[in-house]
């Protein structure tokens, strides 16, 4: 039997427009829009195949929509991190629960945790294969890394540490497509000679894509000349708007966290 894909997801906070900047300049979000696009996002996932699981709001968590930042997984160790700003703490324990409750349904993953000083985000981490990226960015450092590597070299991963001066995390400026080609927007990329294989998108809202399948990213609507190349380069491109989520230096990738 084949066992379908799974991410989970949580809803945007009514206060979502409060969340943290660091690149951007702030702009008004739109609450109503931003719940229609992610809607939308969780429907791109259902109509090819994923199993989406929504966990408990956090409507005190102004960025608690970004959940790819409060757990990172491998293979079967989920990793709690440490959130290098101090507004996103409060979303780990939540994610805790959620993790707890999965453990308790049968779902076969052992919880671990980067503790303080070491600081970690997940959207710092990007899995090639069997080497795992991580973004030294200012809101992960090197204490994070260093606890990071320990879960996961035991595992088989090789973990490389990627500079990070021009972007929130690391994928904001890079993701990788299913060959393991890793794209991204060269102005925001401190060293692209760090991956072996590297390809340059045109927009900066083209760096993040979402693998669906071995020949199917997602992509959003926003980077309409990425999705051109990436369709020249055989792919399936799905796109879907994320405009108000882009606002708060948010991608495609943030939003969930795939579990299998």
């Amino acid at each position: 039997m084949t066992t379908r894909p799974r991410i989970l997801v949580r809803p945007p906070s009514g206060q979502l427009e409060d969340g943290e900047l660091t690149h951007l300049e702030r702009q008004p979000v739109d609450a109503a829009l931003a719940r229609t696009q992610w809607d939308a996002y969780r429907a791109a996932f259902t109509a090819h195949g994923w199993e989406v699981q929504q966990i408990e709001a956090a409507e005190d968590q102004p960025d608690g929509v970004f959940v790819e930042d409060v757990v990172v997984m491998v293979d079967d160790a989920a990793i709690l991190t440490s959130p290098g700003a101090d507004s996103r703490r409060g979303e780990v324990e939540s994610m805790a629960r959620a993790l707890e409750a999965l453990r308790e349904q049968g779902e076969p993953i052992t919880v671990h945790q980067i503790t303080a000083p070491g600081t970690l985000e997940g959207g710092d981490v990007l899995k090639v294969g069997s080497t795992v990226y991580v973004g030294r960015s200012s809101r992960t450092n090197d204490e994070g890394i260093a606890q990071l590597t320990a879960i996961v070299e035991p595992l088989g991963r090789t973990v490389v540490t990627v500079p990070l001066t021009m972007a929130l995390h690391l994928k904001t400026a890079v993701t990788a497509l299913p060959d393991g080609t890793v794209i991204g927007y060269e102005p925001i990329v401190d060293d692209p000679s760090i991956f072996p294989r590297f390809l340059a998108v045109p927009e900066a809202e083209g760096t993040a894509v979402v693998v669906l399948d071995e020949t199917t990213v997602l992509l959003s609507a926003h980077a309409p000349q990425t999705a051109e190349l990436l369709r020249a380069r055989g792919l399936t491109v799905v796109t879907t708007p994320v405009t108000e989520f882009e606002k708060l230096e948010g991608c495609v990738t943030c939003l969930s966290v795939r579990l299998r």
